[in-house]
């Protein structure tokens, strides 16, 4: 990537991801092979983007916070999964390496990319189920060891976290698309924060590269809950699982 082009591409993909990340996930898809195309090593790469995705998922919770007001009992039910797994998938990626989780990188953005293309299906399946497993003595262990696998992910990668909670509150029974992206986003916080303390102190975070997408991911998570709340995001969505696909297969022949 020329070096004048850096700071703007880095930038704007931050503001996507922000907006996509505030709606419903995938903003990862944007951001990481940004990382990669301006040079940083793909666990910095990685670790560098959990850093920068904090920024939208601040201010998303601050756009949500009418809603999280009222959840206090998903948000407490969720932190202990969502801050386990976090830690733990944080750690698995840093003892399998470099050259496993290059290996891992098309693979993990396909998967990534078919979460967030098939979002809907994935969450009406969810909704589907819900019926029996909310009469079920079991069904919030279920839903809490879900969240737990969905927070290993989201500390080893993170790509489709959004959508997999969203399809995890969906298998709960909750309906409302805001309430469920407030308790996303504070649950995203969690995984990602607990990664981000794991992740500075056991390899290098690219700070320069690292604010330029906070930035953008700021600015991303205000406008995102707006533009939620007032437009369809069947457009945005349809050109960023286009974009998603692209970069998956790209890194596969690459």
């Amino acid at each position: 990537m020329p070096a004048e082009w850096k700071t703007p591409i880095l930038f704007f993909a931050g503001l996507a991801a922000g907006v996509m990340n505030s709606i419903a996930g995938g903003g990862t898809l944007i951001t990481f092979p940004a990382l990669l195309w301006a040079g940083l090593p793909s666990i910095s790469a990685n670790a560098t983007n959990t850093w920068a995705v904090m920024g939208g998922i601040t201010t998303s919770i601050w756009s949500y916070r009418t809603e999280l007001a009222t959840q206090r009992r998903w948000i407490v039910r969720y932190a202990g999964p969502s801050l386990a797994g976090g830690a733990l998938g944080s750690l698995l990626l840093l003892w399998t390496g470099e050259t496993v989780f290059d290996e891992m990188i098309p693979y993990l953005l396909l998967f990534a990319a078919l979460i967030f293309t098939f979002q809907g299906q994935l969450v009406k399946f969810f909704e589907l189920e819900a019926h029996a497993i909310e009469k079920s003595r079991y069904g919030l262990a279920l839903a809490m060891f879900f969240q737990f696998l969905v927070a290993i992910y989201g500390g080893y990668f993170g790509a489709g976290i959004g959508i997999l909670m969203l399809a995890a509150l969906g298998l709960m029974g909750l309906k409302n698309i805001h309430v469920m992206n407030s308790i996303k986003v504070l649950q995203g916080l969690l995984i990602n924060g607990v990664a981000c303390i794991i992740f500075v102190l056991l390899t290098d975070i690219y700070w320069v590269e690292c604010g330029t997408i906070f930035a953008g991911t700021a600015l991303g998570g205000i406008l995102g809950p707006r533009m939620a709340r007032r437009v369809g995001p069947k457009l945005v969505r349809a050109i960023v699982s286009i974009l998603g696909f692209g970069i998956a297969f790209y890194f596969l022949v690459k």
